[in-house]
């Protein structure tokens, strides 16, 4: 090679503009595209960190994963791989889980996930004491990291079995987020959730109101008198499940919101009823929601 030779080396990449981010994911069927990509453009700290993240999405996986956090009742919610995401529509539960619970409550985040109903209501609740568990350890990792700043604790367990034996009979807002789809239905789920996150969190069983009848059956131990049980279900399934809150003793009634096409199922302890503000099983407060009594 001459003195004046230079070597040749591959040259970078470009990095991706917004433009090419947004062709890309909408490529990869992502619906969202746009939105998805100003969301990754902005977090993305460098570029080749925005190539990566931007591979990661159009390979299926999910956006919170990719991002590493999700939006939640306007927190960002630490969100580790192979950890459920939370849905925008179970901030219905925390709006009727806030709306019932007492000034310094002790409030649990039963199948916590990431602990994101948790850490909801613990920045619109002012000196609640809060526990979380869920089953699945990596969940409680995250969940310990979101409600940490509280002062909340998080345990691994099956539902109640690793949570303090001081709690039972003090529990104000028991907020059980179980998992409620059939167990035939987890093969129709999208694929981000069916492959991305733990059967664990989205499999209740063959009606999938298993784990919430264990639950239900469970609760009345740990609830203090007027305590109440949530549980979000599917609107076909909230009048078994209330059916099943009777018959642990519980007050069942039914809280549904067109805006968030949620549908919660709500049981409180006997030795007082608290009603939702408003009225005597009230309008839930957005004009398109609301609970009912069961009348038998």
């Amino acid at each position: 090679m001459s003195a004046s030779s230079t070597p040749s080396h591959p040259s970078s990449p470009s990095p991706l503009t917004p433009s090419a981010v947004v062709t890309r994911l909408r490529a990869a069927g992502c619906v969202f595209a746009e939105d998805e990509a100003e969301l990754l453009v902005t977090t993305a700290r460098t570029p080749a960190e925005l190539a990566a993240m931007v591979d990661l999405r159009a390979g299926g996986l999910p956006l919170e994963h990719v991002l590493g956090w999700a939006e939640f009742c306007e927190l960002r919610i630490a969100v580790d791989p192979g950890v459920f995401v939370p849905r925008r529509r179970t901030e219905f539960l925390v709006r009727r889980a806030a709306a019932l619970a007492r000034p310094g409550a002790v409030v649990v985040d039963l199948c916590c996930g990431s602990g994101a109903v948790g850490a909801a209501l613990a920045a619109v609740l002012d000196g609640i004491e809060l526990y979380a568990a869920d089953i699945d350890p990596a969940a409680v990792r995250c969940a310990r990291r979101n409600i940490a700043a509280v002062g909340g604790r998080a345990y691994a367990g099956d539902l109640f079995e690793p949570l303090p034996a001081t709690l039972r009979g003090r529990v104000g807002v028991l907020a059980a987020n179980v998992p409620y789809v059939p167990t035939g239905a987890v093969g129709l789920l999208p694929p981000e959730a069916r492959d991305h996150e733990p059967l664990v969190a989205l499999d209740g069983g063959a009606d999938g109101l298993a784990v919430m009848r264990r639950v239900a059956a469970e609760a009345p131990r740990w609830l203090a008198p007027g305590g109440h049980l949530l549980v979000e279900t599917s609107e076909r399934q909230a009048p078994p499940a209330a059916d099943a809150f009777a018959r642990n003793g519980l007050v069942p009634r039914i809280a549904h919101s067109e805006d968030h096409d949620a549908t919660v199922v709500i049981g409180t302890a006997p030795g007082g009823v608290r009603t939702a503000p408003g009225g005597d099983m009230g309008s839930e407060g957005d004009g398109h929601g609301g609970e009912r009594p069961i009348r038998r």
